[in-house]
């Protein structure tokens, strides 16, 4: 395996040589590929994904599919401005001369994905890598093998594999390939194996985005519109059964409104889900048995005041709320990633700070309130990747937007720009001028000195 992959490297570098990826309308051209080639396997993809762990079409389109074709319209439209060296002004110490930014690719890029997003978290990255010019090595997770077939299938029938090429497997893959020195790896996944990965990048001094996830509080203080509040958190925590990195793992509401709150929360999973034991066409599955163990798991770990029945058979945990839970619970320890929602109290604002500092930095936050000055307050004073005022999770769906975390809950960001310029160096280059020079650099003594503390000041 391992000389396999070597061999597929030396071509691939070899390709990267021949400086066809640079070519900005090379890379136009591949990203339009990349779209009808993506929208050709539209039900070869949904289907995947109902056989990996039973993702609703809905689902499939909006999370997967519509985002990654919206990903790479905005791209081929903005990619030629992105592309382009840039000026910057001049000083006074550096007269005549011209400054210039030449984004330039990386080269050979690895993008390692996760298994809960299997599809649009594969692809999107790589939007990234070919808008920038590089190539690229893609492993998707073993855990959605049918949706791993078929983006290889994808990516086979559309890019020579001297370009994109995706490798199937397992760890044992993924260890193989990051023992080689690639000029980036973006990895998507846990806290955990981002380390792994981080340290094996590190032999090779290989740059690394790491886009991890953390516990991110939703924080709904006592002026908030609840009814909607309520709506929007329900619609982000148990989107994908709760297995998104973005998703709210805990609430935190201020205590005068909690009964309210709770009243509304239940209302509206009734009303979006209803009873996904009995019906489970608009529900996904979990993912595998050993996290339908861990969450379940959980259930005892405060009073079930919503949901909380389960199918081991179907993996099934139905939208859970949880209330009675401390800070000190098992399910306050780790990302929860699943349908389970502790409900914790607050009195004063400054107990939310507090409460959330103490703790690794979130990927996401989600407030809700109308007061400016307690947003000011939470925003200013709490470290986190990106959120939300009145609403979760569609901050990453901009590509105005940079997403990504801080800290344990990641390094780096992409999206729109921010892909491109994560698969990007940025060169800077000096014109200097030949009609005339300068003699201030060039002295020497006390006199040549005094002239140029002067030039400085």
């Amino acid at each position: 395996m391992t000389e396999n992959i070597q061999d597929l490297l030396r071509r691939q570098r070899d390709f990267f040589a021949s400086g066809t990826p640079y070519s900005v309308p090379f890379r136009k051209r591949q990203l339009q590929i990349l779209a009808d080639a993506v929208m050709q396997h539209e039900t070869d993809v949904t289907e995947a994904l109902r056989e990996d762990f039973a993702k609703p079409p809905f689902e499939t389109f909006l999370t997967e599919i519509g985002f990654l074709m919206a990903e790479i319209r905005h791209t081929i439209k903005h990619v030629d401005r992105w592309a382009s060296p840039r000026n910057v002004p001049g000083t006074l110490t550096l007269l005549g001369a011209k400054g210039t930014i030449m984004p330039e690719p990386l080269g050979l890029t690895l993008i390692l994905a996760p298994w809960n997003y299997p599809f649009q978290l594969a692809l999107a990255p790589l939007i990234g890598a070919i808008s920038a010019g590089n190539c690229a090595v893609l492993k998707p997770s073993e855990l959605t093998p049918h949706t791993s077939a078929v983006i290889a299938r994808i990516c086979q029938e559309a890019f020579p594999e001297e370009y994109i090429a995706v490798v199937e497997g397992g760890v044992e893959v993924s260890t193989s390939l990051l023992a080689e020195p690639f000029d980036l790896i973006f990895f998507t996944g846990s806290t955990q194996v981002g380390k792994i990965v981080a340290e094996a990048a590190a032999k090779h001094l290989t740059p690394v985005v790491l886009e991890l996830g953390g516990k991110s509080p939703a924080v709904v203080h006592s002026d908030a519109k609840l009814e909607l509040a309520a709506k929007r958190i329900v619609w982000g925590k148990y989107l994908n059964a709760g297995q998104t990195c973005v998703a709210p793992d805990y609430l935190l509401v201020q205590r005068g409104v909690k009964d309210r709150l709770l009243h509304e929360l239940k209302r509206q999973i009734e009303a979006l889900y209803g009873d996904v034991i009995a019906d489970s066409r608009h529900y996904p599955s979990l993912i595998n048995d050993r996290h339908f163990g861990r969450l379940s798991s959980y259930l005892t770990d405060g009073t079930i005041c919503h949901g909380g029945r389960t199918d081991p058979a179907r993996r099934l945990i139905e939208p859970t709320l949880l209330t009675g839970t401390g800070w000190d619970a098992p399910v306050m320890q780790e990302e929860i990633f699943g349908p389970i929602l502790p409900v914790l109290e607050y009195d004063d604002l400054e107990e939310v700070i507090r409460q959330v500092n103490a703790r690794e930095k979130p990927l996401a936050l989600y407030l809700f309130t109308e007061s400016r000055d307690v947003q000011h307050r939470v925003f200013e004073r709490i470290s986190f990747g990106g959120g939300c005022i009145n609403d979760t999770v569609m901050h990453l769906s901009s590509p105005y937007l940079p997403f990504g975390g801080v800290g344990p809950s990641g390094t780096g960001a992409y999206h729109g720009k921010y892909s491109f310029d994560a698969f990007s160096h940025q060169k800077g280059v000096l014109k200097q001028t030949t009609l005339f020079d300068l003699n201030t650099r060039y002295g020497k003594g006390e006199e040549a000195l005094k002239r140029l503390k002067r030039l400085f000041r």
